[in-house]
């Protein structure tokens, strides 16, 4: 005799929804996975500065080789060596004592060169009286007017002889001619220096400003002028404003001025030279440092800029992003990559404004799929970053702690055995 057990209402339930799934599952091929989360900017036309990235070499603005004007024998250098000296300030003495005997002789000289014209003015003076009474001839009267105007001219020689000597005895101090950095000494005391000779007792350089000399290419510039004059470009009113980035990638934190740029071009190199001017306040700038010059040199109107990071490549090398329809579904667009700005890239074809594009998470899409967009955000992008390579080297911290601590045990055991 068989029995049969009643089946309840939410029992039959629960059997026709299972049944339900696993007709699904076998249609399906699988459950239905939910849409990816990516991150989207809306991209926008906008007018970007042409900025060119150009190098250069930092180059004093005054230079002075420190040369004696007098001969003799240098008894003491006052300066220290690489500090800051002003223009006039003291830095070698020549021997002073043969240019003081010049000066005394140069005064005797002088001396009796005025007793001789004074003697010549009385004796003129005495042979036009005489001449008027009619007792001197003339001819005794002409010969003292010519020993007179001989006389006052070995005054002004010997007045002329005295003003050298003492210039002479003035430079025998041997003074900076500019003020700035002095480098090391060329010559100790107890050496001969010569007047008009090639010795270079020191070397001054006037460190701030600094000028920043860089080149250009001749096609670029020529290529720069036609887009400003066809209207491609507009011109930038800040254009005489450049700006530097050290050699450890750092930006120079005080902006400079353009001077201004050679009228010729370097046939060897086809390059056009320019200059500019910098304030070096902390004495950061050294001559002979290289640095990459900034000039922005006109601004390019609506510009269309994207992340370098939601740019890819395909397999041929070609340019393309993910745009995300206004369905929300996502499709592969090829672009055209101009230059770089800052960290985005400036497309030339293949977007316009208002589109949108992925930025994180097109990993996980699909060409056609349907996707989950959110607004991009740089600043928790940069922390996210931050914190893994934190995270990371947190772990790799940990792994060496903890080779140290097996590699001891092993070491233990070892000996232990």
């Amino acid at each position: 005799m068989r029995f049969t057990r009643p089946i309840s209402i939410a029992t039959l339930g629960a059997l026709l929804i299972l049944a339900g799934c696993n007709d699904e599952q076998q249609q399906g091929g699988g459950f239905a996975f939910p849409p990816p989360q990516v991150a989207v900017i809306t991209v926008k036309a906008e007018d970007v500065p042409i900025t060119n990235d150009l190098p250069g070499r930092i180059a004093a603005t005054r230079v002075a080789e420190v040369r004696p004007r007098v001969s003799g024998i240098v008894v003491e250098r006052v300066f220290e060596q690489g500090s800051q000296v002003k223009e006039g300030d003291v830095l070698y003495r020549i021997d002073p004592a043969p240019f003081q005997v010049q000066v005394d002789s140069a005064e005797a000289t002088l001396r009796r060169a005025k007793a001789v014209q004074t003697q010549a003015r009385v004796d003129s003076e005495r042979q036009e009286q005489l001449k008027k009474s009619n007792v001197a001839s003339a001819q005794a009267y002409d010969d003292a007017i010519a020993k007179l105007a001989q006389a006052d001219a070995d005054v002004a020689i010997a007045q002329a002889g005295l003003e050298t000597a003492r210039l002479n005895l003035q430079y025998a101090d041997v003074k900076a001619p500019i003020s700035g950095r002095i480098g090391r000494a060329l010559i100790t005391e107890g050496a001969l220096v010569s007047a008009g000779g090639t010795e270079n007792l020191a070397t001054i350089q006037q460190l701030d400003p600094v000028y920043a000399d860089f080149t250009q290419s001749a096609t670029d510039l020529i290529r720069l002028r036609k887009a400003l004059q066809d209207g491609a470009l507009m011109a930038d009113n800040n254009s005489a404003d450049v700006k530097l980035m050290l050699d450890d990638g750092t930006e120079y934190p005080h902006p400079g001025k353009l001077l201004f740029s050679e009228a010729a071009v370097d046939e060897t190199t086809g390059q056009v030279t320019l200059r500019g001017e910098f304030p070096n306040p902390d004495g950061d700038l050294l001559p002979g440092m290289y640095v990459r010059v900034l000039i922005e040199q006109g601004i390019e109107k609506g510009a269309v800029l994207v992340p370098q990071q939601a740019v890819q490549r395909d397999s041929s090398g070609g340019a393309l992003v993910y745009v995300v329809s206004a369905d929300n579904k996502a499709g592969i667009r090829n672009v055209r990559v101009g230059r770089a700005s800052g960290t985005r890239w400036v497309i030339t074809d293949g977007l316009k404004g208002g589109e949108k594009i992925i930025v994180e998470g097109f990993q996980k899409v699909q060409p056609g799929a349907e996707v989950v967009p959110s607004e991009w955000d740089p600043n928790a992008a940069a922390e996210a970053q931050k914190a893994q390579a934190e995270g990371a080297k947190a772990d790799d911290a940990k792994a060496g702690e903890a080779g140290k601590a097996e590699g001891g045990d092993a070491a233990k055991t070892e000996q232990a055995k």
